[in-house]
């Protein structure tokens, strides 16, 4: 069992950025359409902004507020899938027999978006990026709470997923949407999470455990249950 406290999320998607839109959503849950914008990253400088995929500007996005005013805070940064779209576009020159783009491979990697985070906010706290399966979330959370039980008084956590090319689909079902969720999580004894195994209590998480994590995080649910294959996550908050 590991505990923490949520002091402050944010989340991003297309047509999703305020608390207000996400209480909506999370109230009529939908698969959003296909879109090609991307979250506000204006507090950057524009010769930064033009390096970011659209995930690490999500990234960026539900992150660098978490993080205002919060000195030495160390990152854990999960994405199962990480940078499809710029994979498939190394992968289509491959096939292609034309020349790669150093650039596009070094930010093509799995670490990718917590170098950048590294080098743009001068930020040298310990930095995790894990790729993990469809309880990401959890995982994170366990790697985050390590690092508080080591003494950080403050740990950001981003979860976020990009919309995979359509070359995938057969593969990759696991992302209604691209998105992204930022927690900043201190000690404390406000949530409890603990692991089981075996068939969950009710029917699997519909959606990805991030975006079900929002929908309770505004519904104030006390507990609920998160399922991946043989792994049940038990989620208790303090009333």
């Amino acid at each position: 069992m590991i505990n923490f406290n949520i002091a402050a999320w944010r989340a991003w998607a297309p047509g999703l950025d305020s608390v207000a839109d996400w209480r909506a959503w999370s109230q009529q849950p939908r698969t959003l359409a296909v879109s090609d914008s991307a979250p506000d990253v204006s507090f950057l400088p524009a010769m930064q902004r033009r390096r970011l995929s659209r995930l690490a500007r999500m990234a960026f996005s539900v992150g660098w507020p978490l993080a205002e005013g919060v000195a030495d805070l160390p990152l854990v940064f999960v994405s199962r899938h990480g940078e499809t779209p710029r994979t498939f576009d190394i992968l289509s020159d491959l096939g292609a027999a034309q020349p790669l783009s150093p650039t596009q491979f070094s930010l093509s990697v799995h670490n990718a978006v917590i170098g950048l985070w590294s080098i743009m906010r001068g930020e040298t706290s310990e930095m995790t990026a894990l790729a993990a399966a469809g309880d990401g979330l959890e995982h994170g959370l366990i790697e985050a709470c390590a690092l508080l039980n080591e003494g950080a008084p403050a740990v950001l956590l981003v979860i976020t997923e990009e919309q995979p090319p359509e070359a995938y689909a057969r593969w990759i079902d696991d992302v209604p949407f691209p998105y992204a969720v930022g927690l900043l999580l201190e000690p404390g004894e406000q949530w409890q999470l603990s692991l089981a195994t075996g068939a969950p209590s009710s029917t699997g998480t519909r959606w990805p455990h991030a975006l079900e994590l929002v929908r309770h995080l505004l519904d104030e649910r006390t507990s609920f249950q998160h399922a991946w294959k043989s792994r049940v996550w038990n989620w208790q908050r303090t009333p």
